[in-house]
């Protein structure tokens, strides 16, 4: 089939890669515009762009897709289909219906459950024991259109956000390469989603990522491996903002933020409402990512330290 492609970030590339391996002709990479990116925030291609221009694929980068040109210029292209994976914008019906197989999605979750553009994050948040994929056929509505397809696997106790990300990002190019051959072989069944259990799992911003440590330890756990490692969870230590990263349940007692151990072999735990957490990383503001005892043997907190 001919398709044109919308993705942007890094969990897209393996979607991308298994279209053309299946043999499909990709007529078209459509990618969200350049952004400022890396320790330097200069201005750089998306993931998906850059893998598109290193195929010599057509890449669009529209500031509105819903724009009646843009639009036009999908028309030209000849395309079957559109597939479309994790590229950040909510598409008009106009641009949905352009291809005459109409337009299907890969999302990261078992829908409806955790519609909208965070699902990892939050499966993981929220104490999921199960997540998986699921392959839609979209309309307006956000995450809300017929499911072609689904697969499903355990949320393992140590995964972390960037873990789960490409274990799905690889099961659902897989998925998504299956769907394809399917519609290509002709009507495919598309069964409704029950929209009233649908639950959300919205966009993570910054004060979504900071901690709260008067949460139970097994709650501040999970948040800190749901954020890890974007945008990485957070919390303030000497009015400064520190990002914490590989927390697990260390049992123990305290008063929530206090810190109860700093131990320059051992490392860092800090109490929550019913216990105590331990932190293997930190990253100190305008530092890289380092082990806790590390930063205990330079300038880190002590016992008796407080987290806000």
């Amino acid at each position: 089939m001919r398709v044109i492609f919308w993705g942007t970030p890094e969990f897209a590339i393996p979607s991308l890669r298994a279209i053309e391996r299946a043999g499909h002709t990709i007529v078209g990479v459509v990618t969200q515009p350049e952004r400022p990116r890396g320790r330097g925030r200069k201005p750089a291609p998306s993931p998906v762009a850059a893998l598109a221009q290193a195929r010599s694929w057509r890449v669009l980068t529209p500031e509105d897709p819903r724009d009646g040109a843009f639009v036009d210029e999908l028309g030209s292209l000849g395309a079957d289909i559109s597939v479309v994976v994790a590229y950040g914008r909510i598409l008009s019906r106009a641009v949905l219906d352009v291809p005459p197989l109409g337009s299907i999605n890969l999302h990261a979750s078992l829908l409806p459950a955790l519609r909208g553009a965070a699902p990892i994050t939050w499966a993981i948040a929220r104490g999921h024991a199960v997540t998986g994929v699921t392959v839609m056929r979209m309309v307006e509505e956000m995450d809300a259109g017929p499911i072609l397809a689904k697969a499903e696997r355990p949320i393992r106790p140590a995964d972390t956000g960037a873990l789960l990300s490409a274990r799905l990002a690889g099961m659902g190019a897989a998925l998504l390469a299956e769907t394809l051959a399917r519609l290509d072989a002709g009507p495919v069944e598309e069964v409704q989603q029950d929209h009233a259990r649908a639950t959300f799992a919205p966009k993570v911003d910054r004060s979504s990522a900071r901690i709260d440590w008067g949460f139970g330890r097994v709650q501040v756990a999970r948040l800190v491996r749901a954020m890890d490692d974007v945008p990485g969870a957070w919390s303030v230590w000497r009015d400064q903002p520190v990002k914490l990263f590989g927390a697990r349940d260390a049992g123990g007692a305290g008063d929530p933020g206090r810190v109860v151990q700093a131990d320059p072999r051992r490392g860092l735990a800090v109490a929550a409402g019913d216990g105590v957490v331990r932190i293997a990383e930190v990253q100190p503001p305008g530092k890289r990512r380092m082990e806790a005892a590390a930063w205990i043997r330079g300038r880190g907190p002590g016992v008796g330290d407080r987290f806000e």
